[in-house]
């Protein structure tokens, strides 16, 4: 459960710097009052520690396979 939300945010994160990368327009401060707001870093914090979380779905396939061996 903890990967999906994590794989979800990371999406949305995706998004968001797609939109800012093409168009200028941060989706996340526009939703939640601006960069600065408490809301707006609070997402970006989540979707920083998601990335990190979801580092580790790199070596859970292959840990999932060396368990059943």
């Amino acid at each position: 459960m903890l990967d999906r939300i994590a794989l979800l945010l990371l999406i949305v994160g995706g998004i968001n710097w797609g939109l800012l990368g093409i168009f200028q327009f941060d989706l996340v401060a526009f939703i939640f009052g601006g960069q600065a707001a408490v809301l707006s870093r609070v997402i970006y914090v989540l979707v920083g520690i998601s990335a990190i979380w979801c580092i580790s779905l790199f070596f859970k396939e292959q840990d999932m396979l060396e368990a059943r061996s």
